[in-house]
């Protein structure tokens, strides 16, 4: 027997309703079994100990590496200006390694000035590729210290200007802990403005260190995913509390051996996408 959408039948001496569907219903549309092909916009890592990271995505693109002569303190290093590819999108910290996180992977805490939110200051770069190597450990991420160009591609955010906010000086106080505020000292992280990608103190607090060896200049750089060729310097950028204004420009960028340990050094990390 049937009804509307149902078929009696009997079964056990009692009479049983099965729903089934109407000639005129249309076949339920299956959800895709294919995965997304974005990437989430922001990546969180659990760090243990109810501590965690959180990283933001940033999009491959180009930009214009190094400065104009013509800029306000530019340094001869930061040169020439040249168009530089980043071919891959990548996660990168939203804030500078804190003594919170640094201590709960390293199991020690060195920094000078102490406190949980600040960042982690007085790291060798050999000590920041140590904590990497334990995150990825601990997360089966590609962490790692960031290229120089992916520093200053994440930190300039489409801009072309001094800062990543504009050229003016002035307008650093919204944005970095430099010689200027800081009261000759670290804060804690993520108390200024971020820049337009959502990354915090990319401008001043302490200097971070990147991935590459140092380069004189930029005269035989490549033009895509570029990386440096010397064998005893590293590169380190965002200025710090104890510099000046200049320090802090997006384009400046300074070099200590991998062993140097200093209080207005510290670093970020990045995430590369498989």
């Amino acid at each position: 027997m049937k009804i509307h959408g149902m078929a009696m039948f009997a079964f056990g001496g009692a009479w049983w309703m099965l729903a089934t569907a109407s000639p005129s219903t249309q076949p339920a549309t299956q959800p895709s079994t294919q995965p997304s092909t974005q990437p989430a916009k922001e990546l969180t890592l659990d760090l243990g100990n109810k501590i965690t990271m959180k990283l933001v995505l940033i999009p491959a693109g180009k930009f214009m590496m190094g400065s104009l002569e013509s800029e306000k303190e530019r340094n001869n290093d930061e040169g020439p200006q040249h168009e530089v590819a980043i071919s891959k999108p990548f996660y990168m910290g939203v804030n500078e390694v804190t003594q919170e996180q640094y201590q709960q992977l390293i199991g020690k805490n060195t920094s000078d000035f102490k406190g949980p939110s600040n960042p982690a200051d007085n790291v060798s770069w050999d000590e920041t590729v140590e904590f990497c190597n334990k995150l990825f450990q601990k997360t089966g991420m590609s962490v790692k210290l960031p290229t120089e160009a992916q520093w200053e591609y994440a930190c300039r955010a489409g801009s072309k200007t001094r800062f990543g906010f504009g050229d003016e000086d002035d307008k650093l106080d919204d944005y970095a802990w430099y010689g200027k505020n800081s009261g000759n000292k670290t804060h804690p992280v993520g108390q200024k403005q971020a820049n337009a990608w959502g990354l915090y103190d990319i401008h001043g607090n302490v200097w971070e260190w990147c991935l590459d060896l140092w380069t004189d200049s930029y005269e035989n750089a490549k033009n895509e995913d570029p990386e440096g060729s010397d064998k005893t310097y590293h590169v380190l950028r965002s200025g710090s509390w104890a510099n000046s204004a200049g320090s802090s420009r997006s384009a400046c960028r300074i070099r200590y051996s991998t062993d140097d340990r200093y209080q207005n050094v510290g670093f970020r990390v990045v995430v590369e996408l498989k």
